[in-house]
């Protein structure tokens, strides 16, 4: 994947850190995790990932499934 730009926004005040692969239009989908969220344009490609409370991770690092 070379050349790609990858955008991170964290908002310290909603503890919300979001990260974008492609800037296109589209939704967010459940995961098997509360705090995880997965952006998906309209053919179900994968656009990006949201993490509700970033902060509880700082222990440890944390998995998730972007499929």
């Amino acid at each position: 994947m070379a050349g790609m730009v990858v955008k991170l926004w964290y908002d310290r005040e909603g503890d919300y850190l979001e990260v974008v692969f492609d800037q296109k239009e589209g939704y967010l989908q459940e995961t098997e995790n509360d705090q995880f969220m997965k952006r998906v344009d309209a053919e179900g490609n994968i656009l990006g990932f949201s993490i509700l409370k970033f902060s509880s991770f700082a222990s440890g690092p944390a998995e998730f499934r972007l499929q």
